[in-house]
């Protein structure tokens, strides 16, 4: 008891956390759940502009130990980024996509790395299943740079949820993109959420509004990162968070509530 305590204090004394414990969500007394979802964008791929090192992945693992969701989306990231988040995660099903170059193979990080998105489930709202792929819809001019767009999912679970990052530089694509995965998310058991940087925002030609289904409700970040929730959940409360100029996207949080 002693060596641990000691531990902890030396821990808190260096200014590192310990690693998380496994998120779990919050049940009422009237039998409501509470699920919190996190998507971010962590530009840390090294090719654009907005690339600012290693410093998005000690803000990321910051704010995720803080807000402790049970689904974690992160865009524009690399393959090698899930054990580095892992930590502050906790215990959970992580799945990497990459986005692939125009001939097929996976699009590299400036380290030669894999890069893409990475969705993470907690442990007990996971289910085993696993899905990726990249769209039919496609533009293939100058694309961000030079990518095809991927998604990735875990259907089956205590709730289902995908991550994606859709086409920068057409929008019309994006939005096909968008109704594509909306079309696969509606099929799977719910409660479902969808995460990601949809490159649409709410004013616009076309809107973000056009991809929006039936049976799905949505909030968003004020810009292109937005966040769909399968109609037997409802948004308590939706916060975008400040991620001190390590990525050109801010963090957007949002708790979900489902009764029994």
């Amino acid at each position: 008891m002693i060596i641990l305590l000691a531990a902890l204090v030396l821990a808190a004394c260096s200014g590192q956390a310990p690693d998380a414990a496994p998120p779990s969500a919050a049940t009422t007394s009237a039998g409501t759940t509470t699920i919190t979802v996190l998507q971010l964008n962590i530009c840390h791929g090294g090719m654009a502009g907005c690339y600012r090192g290693d410093a998005v992945l000690a803000k990321a693992s910051e704010v995720i130990r803080s807000s402790r969701p049970q689904v974690l989306s992160v865009n524009e990231t690399c393959a090698a980024d899930v054990e580095r988040l892992r930590p502050a995660m906790g215990d959970a099903r992580a799945l990497f996509v990459a986005a692939r170059n125009l001939d097929g193979t996976p699009t590299q990080c400036r380290d030669g790395d894999q890069y893409g998105n990475i969705l993470m489930v907690a442990d007990g709202f996971a289910g085993t299943t696993e899905e990726t792929g990249t769209y039919d819809a496609q533009y293939r001019a100058l694309d961000g740079h030079l990518e095809l767009r991927s998604w990735a999912c875990l259907p089956a679970g205590e709730i289902s949820a995908c991550t994606t990052h859709l086409s920068s530089d057409d929008a019309p694509t994006a939005l096909a993109q968008c109704r594509d995965l909306m079309r696969r998310a509606a099929g799977y058991p719910r409660p479902a959420v969808v995460l990601g940087d949809f490159n649409l925002k709410d004013q616009g030609s076309p809107s973000m509004a056009e991809c929006d289904p039936p049976g799905f409700s949505r909030r968003g970040d004020g810009g292109v990162q937005h966040i769909y929730a399968g109609e037997d959940l409802s948004f308590a409360r939706t916060t975008v968070i400040d991620m001190a100029g390590t990525t050109d996207h801010p963090g957007l949080l949002a708790s979900l509530s489902t009764g029994h």
